[in-house]
Order: C-alpha cells, then sequence, then structure tokens
C-alpha cells in the first residue's frame, strides 16, 4: 500500500518550531511555547497512518438501483492507538457513505462497512482509503493515503422480468402442457386426440381415424433447441436519451427478458455487441443469465456510425446453423439507408431477422399537441419522424423483417410476445 500523505496541518507548523523553542522563549512568551510544545507532543502520541495494514471483502456485483456494502478491515499492528476519521473514497457514480470514525487500540483491528448506491452501470473502482489519526488532545493529525484495490460491477436492473410469469405460462400453452393445435415448419409432431369444434381441419390423421372409429386429429408443439441471436447496436443511434437513459439500457432490458425467455423454451441464446468492433460476446452459456447481465455490463455507447456490414458479417461468422436474428437498434432512416439496407439480403437469405427500436414518447406528445403556433411546427416535426419510421418498417417488412417499434417500457413485453407468435406459427 502507497502512503500518499505525511502529517495534518498543524503538525508541519509545530514540528519547524521545536529546533528553536528553547531560544524564542524570551521572545514569544512562555503560554505561546508550551503550547507549542504540548501541539508537538499530541503530534508524537497520534497513531501511525504508515502502519496501518487494510483488507477488503463483501460484494463485487449489484443490480442498478440496488444497495451493497464493501467492508474493510484496518488492522494497527503499532504501539500507539489510533484515533481517526477514514474516508473510503469511491467515484461519486458510487454513492458511497464513505466517512467513517475510528478508534483502533494496539494490535487490535477494526471493520468498517461502507455502502454503495451505484447510479450507473458499469465497474466502479475504489479510489483510495485516506486516514487521518489525531492525537489524544485533537490539537494535531497525522494524514496517509492507501490504495486498497476493489472493484464492484453495477448490472443492469432487468426490470422487465416482472413480465416473465405471464409470458412463461403462454409458453407453457404453446409447448404442449396445454393442448393446442398448432402447425407449421417448425413445429413437430406432439400426440393424437378426438376431434372437437373448432379444430383445423387439415390436422385430421384419416388413418388413424379409420382405426379408431371416430375422427382423430394430430397435436403440434413447437420444436426445441432452436437459435436466437440478440444483436445490441452500440453505436451513434443507442447513445440518444429517451427519459434519463440511453436508447442502449432499454435495449438491454429487452434483450434480457426475450433470452430467458427462449432459453425456458429450449432455445440456445447468443449475444453480441457490436459498433465497430466486438464489445461483448456470449455464446452457448449453461449459466445464461449471470452471463448476459456480466457481459452487457460494461457497456456503453460509442459516438460512431455503426459497421452494419462487418456487423451482419460477424453474425454470419458467427452464425453458420438457421436462427432468429434479434437486431436491436434504431429505425432513422439515415443510418439504415447507408448502413444495413445495401447487406440486408445477406443476412435475411440464411436467418430470419427481428429489429427490435426503441420510440420515443416525446415525439408521440409533440405529434399530438395543438396548443399554439410553436406547438403546431413542433407537431409537424413530429408527424415527419413518425412517417418517416413507418415507411421504415414497411420497406423491412417487404424483406421479410420482423418490426417491433415501442417505447421503452412496452419493447420488452411486445419483443417477447413477437417471439412467442413466431414460434407458434412455426417460422423459428
Amino acid at each position: 500500500m502507497a502512503v500518499t500523505g505525511r502529517l495534518g496541518l498543524l503538525a508541519l507548523l509545530a514540528a519547524p518550531a521545536v529546533g528553536f523553542l528553547l531560544p524564542s522563549w524570551a521572545g514569544i512568551g512562555l503560554a505561546a511555547a508550551v503550547l507549542l510544545l504540548v501541539v508537538v507532543l499530541d503530534l508524537i502520541l497520534a497513531g501511525s497512518v504508515r502502519r496501518l495494514q487494510f483488507a477488503r471483502s463483501g460484494a463485487t456485483s449489484v443490480r442498478l438501483g440496488e444497495e451493497c456494502e464493501v467492508t474493510l478491515t484496518v488492522a494497527n499492528p503499532g504501539g500507539r492507538p489510533v484515533r481517526a476519521w477514514l474516508r473510503d473514497a469511491w467515484p461519486p457514480s458510487a454513492g458511497a457513505d464513505d466517512r467513517h470514525r475510528l478508534t483502533l487500540p494496539p494490535g487490535e483491528r477494526r471493520v468498517v462497512t461502507t455502502r454503495l448506491l451505484p447510479a450507473r452501470r458499469g465497474d466502479r473502482t475504489a479510489v483510495r482509503v485516506t486516514v487521518r489519526s489525531t492525537g489524544p488532545l485533537g490539537l494535531a493529525a497525522r494524514q496517509g493515503s492507501h490504495d486498497v484495490p476493489w472493484t464492484v460491477r453495477v448490472l443492469p436492473p432487468f426490470h422487465s422480468r416482472k413480465h416473465l410469469p405471464s409470458r412463461l405460462a403462454r409458453l407453457q400453452q404453446l409447448d404442449g402442457r396445454n393442448a393446442v393445435l398448432i402447425r407449421g415448419q417448425g413445429t413437430e409432431f406432439d400426440s393424437l386426440r378426438e376431434y372437437v369444434i373448432g379444430d383445423d381441419v387439415r390436422s385430421i390423421d384419416w388413418r388413424a381415424s379409420a382405426r379408431a372409429s371416430d375422427v382423430m386429429v394430430r397435436t403440434w408443439r413447437p420444436e426445441r433447441d432452436r437459435h436466437v441471436v440478440l444483436v445490441l447496436d452500440t453505436g451513434r443511434v443507442s447513445a440518444g436519451r429517451v427519459g434519463d437513459a440511453p436508447r442502449l439500457d432499454a435495449a438491454m432490458d429487452a434483450a434480457l427478458l426475450l433470452a430467458v425467455l427462449a432459453s425456458r423454451a429450449g432455445d440456445r441464446v447468443d449475444l453480441l455487441a457490436y459498433d465497430r468492433q466486438v464489445h461483448a460476446a456470449v455464446q452457448g452459456s449453461t449459466d445464461l443469465l449471470p452471463a448476459l447481465v456480466n457481459a452487457m455490463a460494461p457497456l456503453e455507447p460509442s459516438l460512431v456510425e455503426t459497421d452494419a456490414r462487418g456487423m451482419v458479417a460477424e453474425v454470419l461468422r458467427r452464425t453458420r446453423r438457421r436462427a432468429l436474428v434479434v437486431l436491436l437498434t434504431g429505425l432513422d432512416a439515415a443510418p439504415l439507408e447507408e448502413g444495413l439496407f445495401p447487406v440486408l439480403s445477406k443476412l435475411t437469405s440464411r436467418h430470419q431477422l427481428m429489429i427490435a427500436s426503441v420510440a420515443d414518447p416525446r415525439v408521440a406528445e409533440m405529434a399530438a399537441g395543438r396548443g399554439d403556433a410553436e406547438a403546431v411546427y413542433d407537431a409537424a416535426a413530429a408527424e415527419r419522424v413518425l412517417a418517416e419510421r413507418r415507411q421504415v418498417t414497411a420497406r423491412l417488412a417487404r424483406h421479410g423483417v420482423e418490426v417491433v417499434d415501442a417505447v421503452p417500457e412496452d419493447l420488452p413485453p411486445r419483443l417477447a410476445d413477437r417471439y412467442l407468435a413466431l414460434k407458434a406459427a412455426g417460422r423459428l
């Protein structure tokens, strides 16, 4: 541990006076000399800061918005007690309650606990531990700083997990736990049962009906072990803020809900975060949710235009078999026109593509405004933005691309619903 401080302010003033104490008595008076002597003595009796020993333990990860604790064990191997204020410094975004009062007798140790309430995702690293040890009278102090490394990873909050139970119930229906009739290229035979009014006549098994002397129909269930690839666009479009958070955070929340749902359906889920290079990748993880949140936690938007050609090439390189590729990006016309559209056919020819985009609710509010001339101009601009998004959506649909465009609160459940609809239709 490196000690960066030496003595308190009073100690620095008092120490030079020791050498001139006796000659100065006549000039400064007995009272001042006694005071200086007391200050110097108080400094000498202050416990050593340099010799303190530190060790950390506690939380290494926490979800954004939740509180965690990091403990700091302080040992005093010296021969004098340490009466001190201790500051366990962290970055401001860590939300640390970092000041502690400490009394440490010789040869003993104490544990101080720092509570963190982080305000941002990512890795939050402890800065340093600063100790100010005062003498018995509190007139002088020694101060020093020690490096005691520790990192807490702040994970995405996963607010959309509240939608998981209802989507899992629908998945159970699709999975054949409740009797349903579905048929598509992505389904497989489940069982036979008697025909009831409303069943699809195309599912009647005539041979089985002849043997049973009753009309029998086949039931189908979605095939399992499909491949879902989640692609997070971390380029410029993901940096735009919707409310209090960037679009990237809303995209992460939607991706987490879909990933957990797809894994419960027996599908393999991979993750790729890309703008001009790969920033995170998860492939074939057996413990999916922890792997995803750990990979997403340090991601930040980059203020660069995404290289769509490189992104598509990376997806094709990593994904050989047919898969559902879910691209979480923007629906702005210009970036798509210059980036994704020229290489779209390469992706759609081999995979089923779905694009999920975070819409800004403020645009819809502006489109409805008619209060004054300024509001009308704002409404016209908002309507133009909405019209462009509708045109882009229609063009993507002509290429066979599924599009989900919703505000941050609605994007996760709507994306999950679209996945379930594709699974029910046998299109995965």
